[in-house]
């Protein structure tokens, strides 16, 4: 990794921020983007004081020319891009029947369309250095969660997206990693949406049980060195994705049972 120039989205804190770590660490030229400016730049800071190379952007994904300046941003310093590493999402828990439309557009907004953004006006770069774009994704990608449906829907999408781009560019050496992460330590169950988009406030899982983010960065890392393509962390994530494919009921009742015992379930206001 050393010397390739990486941008991170969402790189302020959780998996984005120890991406960003772990790839400086090892010689990479890191970009980071986030929307908050001060948390941003103390980060660039630090990094820059141990003596790596880094260069934070405040970026705000759901903007298009936010993305165009990002990507242009990254060009004017280092005049090239090896890997894009589109990791900015956010999360919600209410069901469909409850939530405001608005929610879902912003989940799409955030986690989607900022991958498409980022991911287009990077690409021109991205071919001619036969980089890697990579999404960092969810095991919410291939089962619809419940209370979740904005995002399930939002992940579902950037894999048909990423997939699409792979194909298309399998003859100019661009390379597509689609990584998807089980339940990580972080704040984004906190700052999750509500019905109403407001954030939750809490977390309704066992954080400390969960994946921590420097794994999840490892893993990025270990996957791009080996070239892979798609990549499922955690024995849960897995045998999720073989249960879809053998045995998708059986599977979508586990997926209820699961969402339904979390704490203030969004799915015991109506379950009989």
């Amino acid at each position: 990794m050393k010397d390739k120039v990486v941008i991170i989205t969402g790189a302020s804190s959780g998996i984005g921020l120890a991406t960003a770590k772990e790839f400086a660490r090892r010689g990479a030229r890191v970009v980071m983007a986030a929307r908050r400016a001060e948390i941003l730049y103390e980060e660039e800071k630090d990094l820059r004081n141990k003596g790596y190379d880094a260069l934070a952007v405040v970026t705000d994904v759901t903007h298009e020319e936010e993305c165009k300046a990002l990507i242009e941003k990254t060009i004017e310093k280092y005049g090239r891009i090896d890997i894009l590493i589109n990791n900015a999402g956010i999360s919600m828990r209410a069901l469909f029947r409850d939530v405001e439309i608005s929610v879902l557009k912003r989940l799409f907004d955030v986690n989607f369309w900022g991958a498409v953004q980022c991911t287009k006006y990077a690409l021109p770069y991205l071919i001619k250095s036969r980089g890697v774009v990579v999404g960092v994704s969810s095991v919410a990608g291939f089962v619809g969660l419940p209370g979740r449906t904005g995002y399930s829907a939002s992940k579902y999408a950037l894999h048909g997206f990423l997939e699409t781009l792979r194909i298309e560019n399998l003859k100019n050496g661009l390379r597509v990693l689609i990584l998807c992460a089980s339940f990580t330590k972080s704040d984004i169950r906190r700052k999750a949406l509500t019905a109403d988009g407001s954030p939750q406030g809490f977390t309704p899982r066992e954080e400390e049980k969960m994946m921590l983010p420097e794994d999840v960065a490892n893993a990025i890392i270990k996957a791009l060195l080996r070239k892979r393509n798609y990549v499922i962390l955690s024995l849960e994530g897995k045998m999720t994705a073989l249960v879809k494919r053998i045995a998708p009921r059986i599977l979508e009742y586990a997926a209820y049972i699961k969402m339904a015992s979390e704490p203030e379930s969004p799915l015991a206001k109506y379950d009989p």
